[in-house]
């Protein structure tokens, strides 16, 4: 058998828990998206595999007025990326969670999206989507091809609660049928998280 063909008996493994960003893209007042993140961060939480981060654009404000290009931003704009840009940077994956604001995403994710490059790169994202009968899922189609030209990797599944103001029952219950759509989404976001960051320590990525 030729050595290129040759099966694989000692492939080396990479078990260390993947470090997981929940993103919180909204910032509307009395937003809903708090409690779909506390939920989704809650089964993160629960896995071995998982380490979790949860980043809420509330808390962490960034600017809205971006340098001109190719000029480095002020001081008092680094500051306040220090809070986000960094635990970007060590996230193996990323999850999203979206609203649906007039058939897309909130301007407020789109721009910590913005702010960012490198720390996006060869990276898997998942969305957990909320929203009326669309259930976000719009929000999403329109993220999916701003995060590829950041040299993101979407996941194919998604977690969406349609009509979400009625999905989360007392203590943030859902429907079991939620509960096993996150299990496969947070399977899936696992084995591209796992698969890059491996194929990543042997070869960098270059963008």
């Amino acid at each position: 058998m030729p050595d290129d063909l040759s099966p694989r008996t000692s492939a080396p493994t990479d078990r260390a828990p993947l470090h997981v960003a929940v993103i919180t893209g909204s910032t509307r007042d009395g937003r809903f998206g708090p409690l779909v993140s506390d939920w989704i961060a809650d089964r993160v939480r629960a896995r071995a595999d998982m380490s979790l981060d949860v980043i809420d654009l509330v808390a962490t404000p960034l600017p809205t007025v971006m340098p001109a290009f190719g000029t480095p931003p002020p001081a008092e704009t680094i500051a306040l990326l220090a809070d986000v840009s960094p635990r970007l940077t060590v996230a193996d994956a990323f999850v999203i969670v979206t609203p649906e604001y007039n058939h897309s995403y909130p301007a407020s994710l789109k721009n910590a999206v913005d702010w960012h490059g490198p720390e996006w790169q060869a990276k898997p994202v998942g969305f957990v989507s909320y929203g009326g009968l669309s259930g976000g899922l719009r929000a999403v189609e329109h993220l999916r091809p701003v995060l590829a030209e950041l040299h993101a990797v979407t996941i194919r599944d998604t977690v969406s609660f349609h009509n979400a103001w009625g999905s989360f029952g007392e203590g943030g219950s859902v429907d079991p049928a939620a509960e096993a759509a996150a299990k496969g989404f947070l399977d899936q976001l696992t084995w591209w998280g796992r698969a890059l960051r491996s194929a990543k320590s042997v070869h960098p990525y270059v963008a």
